[in-house]
């Protein structure tokens, strides 16, 4: 299956993405990892014809935010290490009561995560990117494809479609069903084990 998910450049604007099978499609994807299970991300679902069109003003005027069924603008929280989350209180819960326990994973968290405006954007990068990945092998399981894009306006986007502050667009999902009427170009190689490692 993951040798078979494939990018879809142009997809089929006819066919539509009912709300239960994206909602199938989320509700595995969310079983993605996360720092400390923190999971901070939201979906903003990029759908009508109004939002698509905002979209598409900002990505500049690419065919496929229009022709794909569904957009997904993937949002990290650049704050979701922080105190206010509300998946600490459940941590707490999982640990039995142990105060103690949490206390120290705050601490580790706001260091590590959130120390610097630099390891604040690597955060929310790393786990919305998870998430990603996450939602494509999900669709493709259900037989939606997907496209991955970070061509847009990241500032329009962050102002059109209301992102606090500490939110930032990570990347946006095409999610649709590939045109059939056009020919999909053959998987370019990939590198391997032996290209991309270093044992120690």
């Amino acid at each position: 299956m993951i040798q078979e998910r494939r990018s879809v450049n142009n997809f089929d604007p006819t066919r539509k993405l009912d709300n239960e099978t994206l909602k199938k499609i989320v509700d595995l994807a969310v079983h993605a990892p996360s720092a400390y299970n923190l999971q901070p991300w939201r979906i903003i679902v990029v759908q009508s014809d109004e939002a698509k069109e905002k979209f598409w003003n900002l990505a500049y005027k690419q065919p496929k935010i229009k022709d794909a069924a569904v957009n997904l603008l993937i949002v990290g929280n650049k704050n979701g290490w922080d105190k206010e989350n509300p998946v600490w209180d459940e941590m707490l819960k999982t640990v039995g009561g142990n105060v103690e326990a949490v206390e120290g994973a705050q601490k580790g968290t706001a260091y590590s995560y959130g120390s610097t405006e630099e390891r604040r954007i690597a955060f929310a990068q790393a786990n919305a990117g998870l998430l990603s990945m996450s939602i494509m092998y999900a669709a493709s399981t259900l037989g939606i494809d997907s496209h991955p894009m970070n061509g847009y306006d990241y500032d329009g986007v962050h102002k059109e479609f209301g992102l606090a502050e500490h939110e930032m667009p990570v990347m946006n999902i095409c999610l649709g069903f590939f045109d059939q009427s056009k020919t999909l170009n053959p998987r370019r190689p990939r590198r391997g084990f032996e290209e991309i490692t270093k044992v120690f």
